[in-house]
């Protein structure tokens, strides 16, 4: 009976030991931390990625000769030598003298130019009417949300070459000749020819009118920035910045056109108006159909950015007496721009290529005019990685600009 319960005892111990052992063998492990992998070769993804980028080059490198020696053979020259070569035709619209004398890179740098023109004024436009659409489309008055939904439907399951064709056929066949024009404002002349309105002449380079530009949106950015805002508490004259920066503008410009800078009303002279800045039927058309479509997807933009804003933060504005449009402006808009920004970033790139479709109705973009290039000279190759090499700059640095300011409204985490 004693023997028995020493045995029963002993093997109590025994067991409470061994728990007792593995206890402080899960702590040990617990405090040395989770076990290592062995480590591998660290050798392998190196050669995996060498192997790789050895495998795309050899491919660049057979898609290139190949296409050398199809052109050798044919007896096709390549190189960009072109561009020096006289052109030969005639542009219709251009921001800088043109002359069929010119050379074909001249005739290319125009068609750049006027597809960040047509890019430049649709973004900006796009952004208006779209933030409009998209705050119209979350009213609580049923006709004006019910309008807005309607004209974004119908916009986005439009196709946008269908809207230029309609937009030019609009103008040219609808709208009376120059001696019939349509005057809506003074000096204002509508017709089938374009929209003709007054502006400034005079001896000004267009490289001078961008650095005035610049100069002058650097000096309104830094009167409206927070630091402007201090200075403006201390210099009330400071309030005024952005007109302030508007007529150093025009002063410069004048100057620089040694006082040739002059305000030209579009006069009718023969056929057509003569003086101020007309707007062709083609850019029109162009501009008109890019907006309207954009906007609409701008529009699903910004009413998804507003409302994935809380409704706590609507509230807790209204609680503190703001009216509904000061909850919106001061409140609401800029917390839903970090939700709006990246995909608006799409909405921009989209619509810079989208100008592609200028060729469709006859605007001389940067496709036009480079497919008049390439059907003259026969430098297919080097026509299209022209186009390619345009349209990526202009995309890169949209990206690189509104990355910048994405970042800069961000959330800061501490």
């Amino acid at each position: 009976m004693g023997a028995a319960l020493f045995k029963t005892v002993n093997s109590a111990s025994a067991r409470q030991n061994q728990n007792v052992a593995m206890k402080s063998r899960t702590v040990s492990n617990s405090q040395r931390g989770p076990a290592r992998p062995a480590a591998g070769p660290r050798w392998r993804p190196i050669l995996y990625q060498a192997l790789l980028l050895g495998a795309v080059g050899l491919l660049a490198w057979f898609l290139v000769a190949n296409t050398l020696a199809n052109l050798q053979a044919r007896n096709i020259s390549t190189g960009f030598g072109f561009l020096r070569d006289e052109a030969g035709f005639a542009i219709g619209e251009s921001m800088l003298a043109f002359s069929p004398t010119d050379s074909y890179g001249r005739a290319l740098l125009i068609g750049v130019l006027n597809t960040l023109r047509v890019a430049a004024i649709g973004i900006v436009a796009a952004t208006l009417l779209g933030v409009l659409l998209g705050i119209a489309r979350l009213s609580r008055n049923w006709l004006v949300s019910g309008a807005a939904g309607a004209y974004i439907e119908a916009m986005r399951n439009i196709p946008l070459l269908l809207h230029l064709f309609f937009w030019y056929a609009l103008i040219t066949e609808t709208m009376p000749g120059p001696r019939q024009a349509l005057n809506p404002l003074p000096g204002v002349h509508l017709s089938n020819r374009g929209l003709a309105v007054p502006w400034f002449e005079g001896g000004v380079p267009l490289l001078a009118w961008l650095a005035f530009l610049a100069l002058a949106a650097c000096i309104a950015y830094l009167c409206c920035s927070e630091r402007g805002a201090r200075w403006r508490g201390r210099r009330p004259l400071l309030a005024w910045a952005p007109a302030l920066a508007l007529l150093v503008l025009l002063l410069a410009a004048w100057f620089a056109g040694h006082g040739e800078l002059h305000w030209q009303v579009p006069r009718l002279k023969g056929f057509n108006f003569q003086g101020g800045a007309t707007l062709s039927p083609e850019f029109a058309a162009l501009l008109i159909g890019l907006v309207l479509y954009t906007s609409a997807f701008v529009a699903e933009v910004v009413r998804s950015g507003i409302q994935a804003i809380g409704r706590g933060q609507r509230d807790a504005a209204r609680a503190l007496g703001l009216a509904p449009s000061q909850v919106l402006r001061l409140v609401v808009l800029p917390q839903a721009l970090r939700v709006i920004v990246p995909p608006m970033t799409s909405q921009y790139l989209n619509l810079t290529k989208n100008s592609s479709l200028a060729v469709a109705i006859g605007y001389p973009d940067i496709v036009s005019i480079a497919n008049t290039t390439l059907n003259q000279t026969g430098q297919a190759i080097e026509g299209v990685l022209i186009i390619m090499a345009a349209y990526l700059t202009v995309s890169l640095s949209i990206s690189v600009l509104m990355n910048w300011y994405n970042r800069r409204i961000a959330l800061v985490e501490r």
